[in-house]
């Protein structure tokens, strides 16, 4: 049958399948190319028998078998290659090697540098810690983006958007007349570094401002991301607290030397040396975060289920710091949410754990349709001020987000509908997040004020 005969949707699934199997670390590039090639080969041969495209595919997939036995198989047969996947670095003819390694130790050591270069101007840690509180977000992913730029050879189109993207925070946080003790440049501060995430994105996806399965690439990167640096954290505190007792030990202050050096820069650092562990150190047979969102799961419908007994029966009236506890609960568990979508097989039938995510997805569009009543309530008794119209704003795209995904999720367990609009719909609403971020940082100190005293509405 020739290929021609194909149909679109064919195609997009043949897509889906590709992108799946790219999950799998057991299969190279070259592996996955040799699958799909037989994968198109039986298509073929069934639309070629009389089947229909849609029937050829399903056929075709159903006959190579699971993806999961397939990368078993793969596993019996090549144990050695992937053990030396799990504990080594790749040779030089996989996507990391000792030239990648020395690559990421620069940009962690030139990131260090760059965040010492203000003190050439006079500006430190301690004297100008507002300078360094809104620059943040740069400091921390300017290295980071241009990292990933050079290592996955990005094409000009998409350093352009990034860097246009970087050049618009770096202004806004710099030329406005920005209040260190303004509640506005808290909240600038805040949000430039998820701005300037996306941007991060633009230069991983390379320019692809509209493919769903290049920003799921992302999501999934993002979510293995923060777990390698939770774990670099935990070894740089004790790293840290050696570093100081010994130095006290030996009659130095430590606490300069520490706090101004050490911390700061390993911190920079340890972003980019993230990004590339992300890279280097995939599992053979399953990542870390879908493993740890398979354990949190339960875990956080609880909490949330506790979180929901608590707003009511504390009459749904909570005091600012309690909301900004609640908004944060909100957006750890909507990361789990989006990271489980992210990780799962598209092609898999509805399962326990889809329903436990509808239950999690439910129990957090709960906690937030309470915490915006209170927001609602604070609102008409004290007017909109910068924090608190932040907060209705992030609830709001919370609740767009969640209301939709419960619905889609629904549908998918009740058998109405593909999982992968439930990937689509996440992917689509990156762009909500980031364009709410952006207006955060660049109209709010407009509308709000720049100094300490803000106008309330």
């Amino acid at each position: 049958m020739p290929t021609d005969r194909r149909d679109d949707s064919v195609e997009a699934q043949i897509d889906e399948w590709r992108s799946f199997t790219r999950r799998r670390r057991e299969l190279t590039g070259p592996d996955t190319d040799e699958l799909e090639d037989h994968l198109r080969a039986r298509i073929d041969e069934l639309t070629g028998a009389g089947l229909a495209p849609d029937e050829a595919f399903l056929v075709a997939v159903k006959r190579m078998g699971s993806l999961d036995s397939l990368t078993r198989e793969f596993a019996r047969e090549h144990s050695e290659r992937l053990w030396k996947q799990l504990v080594l670095v790749a040779d030089g003819a996989g996507p990391v090697s000792d030239r990648g390694v020395g690559t990421t130790l620069a940009w962690a050591v030139l990131a260090a540098v760059a965040l010492k270069v203000p003190v050439i101007f006079g500006l430190s840690l301690d004297d100008d810690a507002g300078f360094y509180l809104r620059n943040a977000g740069l400091f921390a992913l300017a290295p980071l983006a241009a990292y990933l730029a050079q290592t996955r050879h990005v094409g000009r189109r998409a350093l352009a958007v990034a860097g246009a993207l970087f050049v618009v925070g770096a202004v806004v946080v710099n030329a406005y007349p920005l209040d260190d003790d303004a509640a506005v440049t808290a909240l600038v501060a805040l949000h430039l570094p998820i701005a300037l995430w996306i941007a991060v994105g633009v230069v991983y996806t390379d320019g692809d401002l509209q493919s769903g399965p290049r920003w799921m690439d992302f999501i999934r990167f993002t979510g293995e991301w923060a777990v390698y640096m939770a774990l670099i954290a935990i070894g740089g505190g004790v790293l840290t607290g050696l570093t100081a007792g010994g130095l006290e030990a030996a009659g130095v202050d430590a606490e300069v030397f520490v706090s101004q050096w050490m911390v700061p820069c390993g911190v920079v650092g340890a972003i980019v040396v993230a990004a590339w562990l992300v890279e280097a150190k995939k599992s053979v047979v399953e990542n870390m975060a879908p493993v740890l969102g398979k354990v949190f799961t339960p875990l956080f419908v609880a909490t949330l289920t506790g979180l929901v007994v608590a707003i009511v029966a504390n009459g749904i009236d909570v005091d600012r710091d309690t909301l900004i506890l609640f908004d944060l609960v909100l957006a750890v568990v909507l990361g789990l949410i989006v990271y489980g979508i992210s990780a799962r097989d598209p092609l898999a039938p509805p399962a326990f754990f889809d329903r436990l995510q509808l239950g999690l997805v439910a129990a957090t569009l709960v906690v937030d349709l309470l915490v915006l009543i209170a927001l609602g309530r604070r609102l008409s008794e004290f007017g909109f001020s910068p924090n608190r119209t932040a907060a209705l704003g992030e609830n709001l795209v919370l609740l767009g987000n969640l209301g939709w995904s419960a619905w889609l999720l629904l549908a998918f367990i009740r058998g109405r509908a593909r999982f992968t609009l439930l990937e689509t719909w996440q992917t689509r609403y990156v762009w909500v997040y980031a364009a709410w971020a952006w207006t955060v940082v660049v109209v709010f100190p407009l509308v709000f004020g720049f100094d300490a005293t803000p106008r309330v509405f």
